[in-house]
């Protein structure tokens, strides 16, 4: 067996006290992130299938896998190639060692590409979907409205080793970004001898990045697979975006809200509050979105 045939990234458990789920939803985070950023939110929406959850929830419980997508958090190392459709095979191979009934799968930004080419694979099997602040389309970085190339040449641009953690949170903030970001970037510093180190592999975190946006995913959207068979439900999509978020830009958005319009197995949900980090931005907003889903 080959090093890319044997990844399986790193994962999470999270469901309700004494529940046992009969169906599990995969859980992905943003480039730069890790599943730890959603266990807070992720653990809220377990707990309430067992306290006046959505009808049917309590009888049909899910559980959720917090992913570390290929070369993040405990996902470090992967074999080439580097690639929206590697992170999505990764989740493949996780679904058959797990051997959990993997029915659902929710992906913020980065992770929400991932996860459309994760459904892609999946023409059966998957009743719900949920992206979260994510563009299908393919644009060239630098007109993508995202701050994610530019956060790359930040932390390449940081000295290693760093002196201190504060040092390091100094150091994005003089770039412009605020204490919130800061602070979630500095899950991925980790103490190595008399110094701190960035925790990722720069390169790799590149390739991603650039095959993201690389990457047009609309049909999986726009032409999903038939239901399986007579009385088989057909796949849910949720689409939730931030009404202050520049992520997705506005022909998107358009082509969002008409598809929506003509097809009932998509949705599509704005939280005005929220920029593109809609877990923090407004959590309740977003959990009454997903509960109500599920």
């Amino acid at each position: 067996m080959n090093a890319h045939a044997a990844f399986v990234p790193h994962h999470a458990l999270v469901t309700a006290p004494s529940a046992a789920p009969v169906r599990w939803m995969l859980v992905l985070h943003g480039i730069f992130g890790s599943g730890a950023n959603w266990r807070t939110f992720v653990r809220r929406l377990a707990d309430a299938q067992t306290a006046g959850g959505a009808p049917g929830a309590a009888a049909r419980p899910w559980g959720f896998i917090l992913v570390d997508l290929r070369a993040h958090g405990m996902s470090q190392s992967p074999p080439a190639p580097h690639t929206i459709a590697a992170a999505a095979d990764d989740l493949l191979r996780l679904g058959d060692r797990l051997g959990l009934d993997v029915r659902g799968v929710m992906g913020h930004s980065f992770g929400g590409k991932v996860a459309l080419a994760y459904l892609e694979r999946r023409p059966e099997g998957l009743e719900r979907g949920f992206l979260l602040d994510v563009d299908p389309s393919a644009s060239p970085a630098g007109e993508s409205g995202s701050e994610s190339p530019g956060v790359l040449e930040l932390l390449r641009a940081i000295p290693q080793p760093i002196a201190s953690r504060e040092a390091f949170l100094e150091a994005v903030q003089a770039a412009g970004l605020s204490r919130g970001i800061a602070e979630w970037l500095a899950m991925n510093v980790r103490r190595e001898g008399d110094g701190f180190r960035i925790r990722l592999d720069l390169d790799v975190l590149n390739e991603l990045l650039t095959d993201y946006f690389a990457r047009d995913l609309w049909h999986v959207l726009e032409d999903p697979p038939a239901p399986a068979g007579p009385g088989v439900e057909a796949r849910r999509i949720h689409v939730v975006l931030g009404g202050r978020s520049a992520s997705v830009s506005p022909a998107s958005r358009a082509r969002f809200e008409a598809l929506a319009a003509r097809a009932p197995w998509l949705s599509v949900d704005v939280l005005p509050r929220a920029g593109h980090w809609l877990h923090v931005d407004d959590p309740d907003g977003l959990f009454d979105v997903i509960r109500a889903a599920l």
